[in-house]
């Protein structure tokens, strides 16, 4: 097609959009977003040409507007829409691509800031002060060669130079379309004019989930010396972005798959069935599938009106025995949910979880990059070996945890990224192995601050029993020998459209439900009180998780309203693991006083009473106490000398108290 044929007909087109493009211009606003299914309709033949020549096209449309009589330098036309013919996965780019016009989705992983570029540059000769206008469009400045109007061919001074607003960003193939195991792809994007305005800024945040439409090009790539290769790199100009809507339906679900899971979800024993598909391969351990299954679900994000939003995701903790099956079923996790990232231990920096700032190749300058964390937003984010992550790496996760944000502050960058991510963390107990003989709590090698922020938290046992040891056995040689053996009675793949379809239902708490929950709260609050113990079984973060449990339920069943049946179902998990972990070994009694802080309300109250007893003893001898004085008074107090002892330890550790001499202490 001729170039005057493309603009006549650029101009039949758009001659129908002339009162809008004249109120862009207008608005100063030198773009206009064009739907491609307009242009195949009104001229099929054009349309066909703007996906194998976008440049010409493009162009032509520039110099029909300005046949309109509009007086413009340059006018964006930002055609959305593209056909599945124009769609390209990242990883199937290939050169035969270069020039036309592509569609690619994918995850934004790392974005520069915006940077001025040129346009154009004026020199005027130094012999006859003619002003010569070169467009740029190479790395490097390009000077004239010689002066159009007298012939000149010495040294030209540069006078004026157009610049425009230039950004670069990564994007990565989205994780939920590979197959396990498979390394994400990236491709650089490069975007210029308004699509890096304030309004687009927010949309390419990295963590964004986008569609560009855009023009493939090569980018030559240059030796140390700075001379050419005859090596490429790839790059899209970015043409239209548009943010991708919910993560979940990204799942094609066809209607004899809907027709399956709407059958499945009627099913009895729903929650047996699925928690069992979802690791069929490892034996026993059924309440942790229930868990790990109801977390899959998820509860409902919440925002209220004065702007404090309640997380939906629940955070799980397993903490046990080598070889009990920990990263195996992370794995089987991170397989099974639509969305997930996999994380471990000292293969995980804190940059990695969350974002870092990085130093730009493409356009100079920083960029900031996103971590495992804000990758898996709106999805799962499996970590393995949290006890071998160094404590300031473990510390980065506190915000991502509970604010479901990541705020970083570096190398002149300060951003907040949403990470609305679910955490299934497994860690070994802080021996390798649990002591039998000690309380599961004190041997749990994590911060109390980030333990706290985990719903649930199972301890996986391996203690010897003859009995279970041979079923045990017998599971994993049946296995070896027949790895067919095992299928799960709900196909993964089914399973995993089953989770997406579940998230479009939003259940809401109904009067039964609430009532369950609030009878189980304050009896368990309340039923340590009458010893006048000071113990606090659960808190209202445990209330929150109550909740989230019982929202999940009704999603997995696709029911609207929970039910006081949801509630029992997440009362008798919490307290399983409860009764498991956040129990006073001295009084048997649930405190979770000692997943919070360390220290169970028992421990606390005898610290207390110990302090007491060495201020009575000081006003009476003087600053300097006998610690022979002091055990004998804590035993007519019915504190026995070991718990005393222990109480001194922790009161000289955390600096309340010291030894002056040999058998005595002091206040400091």
């Amino acid at each position: 097609m001729e170039a005057a044929e493309q603009i006549s007909r650029m101009q039949d087109f758009l001659d129908s959009k002339r009162a809008e493009i004249s109120e862009q211009i207008r608005r100063r606003q030198y773009f206009m977003e064009v739907d491609f299914s307009d242009l195949s309709l009104k001229d099929p033949e054009l349309a066909e040409q703007l996906l194998d020549h976008p440049e010409d096209i493009m162009q032509a449309g520039e110099l029909a507007i300005k046949q309109m009589g509009e007086k413009i330098e340059h006018f964006y036309l930002r055609f959305f829409n593209l056909p599945s013919v124009a769609e390209v996965k990242i990883r199937e780019v290939r050169s035969s691509h270069l020039g036309k016009l592509l569609r690619i989705d994918g995850v934004v992983r790392q974005k520069s800031d915006v940077r001025p570029q040129m346009r154009l540059v004026k020199f005027e000769c130094a012999q006859c002060a003619n002003v010569i206008t070169i467009p740029q469009s190479e790395s490097k400045i390009k000077e004239p060669v010689r002066c159009s109007a007298c012939g000149y061919r010495g040294k030209f001074r540069q006078i004026d130079k157009e610049l425009f607003d230039v950004q670069g960003i990564v994007l990565e193939e989205n994780p939920e379309k590979l197959d396990g195991g498979e390394q994400p792809k990236r491709i650089n994007l490069f975007l210029k004019e308004d699509l890096v305005s304030p309004l687009g800024d927010k949309m390419t945040n990295p963590g964004s989930n986008i569609i560009v439409a855009g023009i493939l090009k090569e980018v030559p790539l240059e030796n140390r010396g700075g001379q050419q290769t005859t090596k490429y790199d790839l790059i899209i100009e970015a043409i239209h972005i548009e943010e991708k809507q919910s993560t979940f339906s990204q799942l094609e679900i066809s209607e004899k798959e809907e027709e399956e899971i709407i059958a499945l979800s009627k099913r009895e024993n729903l929650l047996e069935i699925l928690a069992e598909s979802l690791a069929p391969s490892i034996y026993g351990h059924t309440n942790i599938k229930k868990a790990l299954l109801l977390q899959q679900f998820g509860g409902v994000h919440k925002k209220r009106t004065d702007g404090v939003v309640t997380r939906g995701d629940m955070h799980l903790l397993l903490i046990g025995d080598p070889g009990a099956g920990k990263s195996q079923m992370l794995k089987r996790c991170h397989i099974v949910a639509p969305k997930s990232r996999y994380v471990s231990g000292k293969g995980a920096s804190g940059a990695g979880l969350t974002a870092s700032v990085v130093k730009d190749e493409f356009l100079g300058g920083w960029s900031l990059e996103a971590g495992a964390l804000v990758l898996a937003s709106d999805g799962l984010c499996c970590i393995d070996e949290l006890d071998k992550m160094t404590t300031e790496d473990r510390s980065a996760m506190h915000e991502a945890l509970e604010q479901q944000t990541v705020s970083i502050s570096k190398a002149n960058i300060q951003a907040t990224l949403t990470c609305k991510t679910t955490v299934l963390a497994a860690a070994n107990p802080k021996f390798g192995r649990f002591d039998p003989y000690s309380p599961i709590v004190s041997q749990i090698d994590l911060p109390p601050p980030l333990i706290s922020r985990f719903d649930l938290i199972f301890p996986i046992r391996d203690v010897p029993s003859l009995e279970n040891d041979t079923y045990l056995a017998r599971f994993i040689l049946s296995l070896h020998q027949n790895p067919i053996l095992q299928d799960p009675e709900v196909e993964t793949d089914l399973l995993r459209k089953y989770l997406a379809y579940s998230k479009r239902t939003v259940p809401v708490l109904t009067d039964g439900a609430i009532d369950e929950i609030q009878r189980y709260y304050v009896d368990i609050r309340n039923r340590g009180g009458e010893d006048g113990s000071k113990s606090v079984p659960i808190t209202a973060r445990q209330l929150e998780a109550l909740v989230r449990l019982s929202e999940s339920h009704a999603r997995m069943q696709f029911k609207d309203k929970v039910t006081r049946g949801d509630a029992k179902v997440a009362i008798q998990l919490l307290h399983d693991c409860l009764s498991q972990v956040g129990v006073d070994p001295e009084t048997g009694k649930l405190d979770s006083d000692i997943l919070t802080s360390g220290i169970s309300s028992s421990q606390r109250g005898k610290i207390m009473n110990i302090k007491e007893i060495i201020n009575d003893l000081e006003k009476q001898n003087g600053k300097e106490v006998s610690v022979e004085e002091l055990i004998k008074e804590a035993e007519s107090r019915d504190i026995s000398k070991e718990a005393c002892d222990e109480a001194i330890e922790k009161l000289k550790r955390s600096g309340d108290i010291y030894e002056p001499k040999h058998g005595f202490i002091q206040r400091l």
